[in-house]
């Protein structure tokens, strides 16, 4: 079985290309960054492709920093470069992802200063909050 599941954040924006011929398709290919379970913050850099309506999805809606969640299947293959040698290639064929955290939280990771401090808000003891009269209407999902 040939089965792969990351969680990891894109390290750049998806690069796009589209194959020719009487069909063509969409071609993302990017690179995520998977945290390792250790003490020492490691990370794992790895190459993914996405095909046709998942490329598509990829550029438009996938950024450097998006936290996303694939599952896929790896693919080696090889090809001889410029100057003759031979290099191996493996990556991960996506088959489906999805968002791993809220835009919202997506932003405040890249954007810290757009968070309203927590002392700003207040609380009922029925645990209504209450929105001060400082606070912009920008941030609120409603007018």
């Amino acid at each position: 079985m040939n089965k792969v599941i990351l969680m990891g954040r894109l390290t750049r924006d998806p690069e796009i290309r589209y194959t020719q011929g009487q069909q063509p398709m969409c071609v993302a290919r990017y690179t995520i960054a998977v945290d390792r379970r250790s003490r020492d913050q490691q990370a794992d850099f790895i190459s993914c492709v996405a095909f046709g309506k998942l490329g598509e999805f990829a550029g438009k809606y996938l950024h450097q920093g998006t936290k996303i969640c694939l599952e896929g299947h790896i693919q080696t293959g090889s090809y001889t470069d410029r100057d003759g040698r031979k290099v191996y290639t493996t990556d991960v064929v996506v088959d489906s992802n999805e968002f791993a955290e809220s835009k919202a939280v997506g932003e405040q990771q890249t954007r810290p200063e757009a968070t309203a401090p927590a002392e700003a808000y207040t609380y009922d003891s029925d645990g209504w909050g209450h929105i001060p009269e400082s606070a912009d209407d920008e941030g609120l999902p409603f007018n």
